[in-house]
């Protein structure tokens, strides 16, 4: 991911988080008190994360040392101790949220897209995403899918052209579009299309497509429409493609298989944070300031 802008995004969560102050730990905790978070999986599954948590807490405490056992892409087993984030309490439980909810959430994903490659169980076809993700997530997602073992469709609308369905209906057809795109865009830039029958592939082919999608198509009418594509032309299979029937498309030929699932109905991987404290340093600490445990 972007160090600039992993940070950005992370200093604007936590000030949405914060806002003015933590409240509850501002009142409890002085600066001067240190403790240590451990990060635990409760369930299997694939870690995704660690410059989340590395850049997150030294935010909030330039101080903090962090030790992580695992690296983005390892599987993680329920009851594995996952780092160790050591500094300042204040900091470590204003931040341990915002950090959480990102490395569960890409960890979640990086784990969906791990059972999504092994069930579709092909070297010939790759995973990749769509641009279903959650806004101002995007680049988090992103990164989880590829930690997962898939790959990265266009990150937006400003990467990569995809002429679909509402788009040939303004433009009248897909060579108009196409044509028009051609004259308009720079050499670096591919032209993909959607199809859905056997005269919009031709169509697509004729037009110089880079790159043709074969939109809400089944295993066999994906074979039948690749016929009609020159091997030089990527393909895509994509829509109505579920975990239950992704292994159905394993020999329908094409380059890759986009699931909008991936990023837009993952389930965030269970992980938790036990805080450990030095008792006496902390119970003398709260003492002076007048406060029972």
């Amino acid at each position: 991911m972007n160090t600039l802008k992993l940070r950005s995004c992370i200093e604007q969560f936590l000030i949405e988080d914060i806002g003015e102050q933590d409240v509850t730990t501002d009142l409890i905790f002085s600066d001067d008190t240190n403790g240590e978070i451990v990060f635990i999986a409760k369930e299997d599954g694939v870690f995704c994360g660690q410059d989340v948590i590395r850049t997150g807490f030294p935010l909030l405490d330039p101080n903090t040392d962090i030790s992580l056992f695992v690296k983005d892409g390892d599987s993680i087993e329920a009851g594995q101790r996952l780092g160790v984030v050591s500094g300042q309490i204040s900091a470590l439980l204003k931040g341990e949220r915002v950090v959480l909810n990102l490395v569960q959430r890409m960890s979640g994903i990086a784990t969906l897209t791990r059972n999504a490659v092994e069930t579709l169980g092909s070297t010939d076809t790759r995973i990749c995403d769509t641009r279903k993700t959650t806004p101002g997530l995007r680049m988090f997602e992103k990164y989880a899918v590829r930690c997962g073992g898939g790959y990265n469709h266009r990150y937006g609308l400003y990467d990569g052209v995809m002429v679909k369905d509402n788009h040939i209906a303004f433009a009248g057809s897909i060579s108009k579009a196409v044509e028009v795109i051609r004259e308009r865009l720079g050499h670096m830039v591919k032209i993909e299309v959607e199809t859905e029958t056997k005269e919009q592939v031709s169509e697509a082919v004729e037009a110089g497509a880079d790159v043709i999608m074969f939109d809400n198509r089944t295993p066999e009418e994906i074979s039948q429409l690749k016929m009609l594509v020159p091997d030089h032309i990527i393909t895509e299979a994509s829509g109505g493609i579920t975990l239950d029937n992704l292994a159905d498309y394993q020999n329908c030929g094409v380059h890759y298989i986009s699931l909008g699932f991936l990023t837009h109905s993952y389930k965030a991987l269970d992980i938790s944070v036990k805080v450990s404290a030095d008792a006496g340093a902390l119970s003398h600490h709260l003492s002076q300031k007048g406060t029972l445990i």
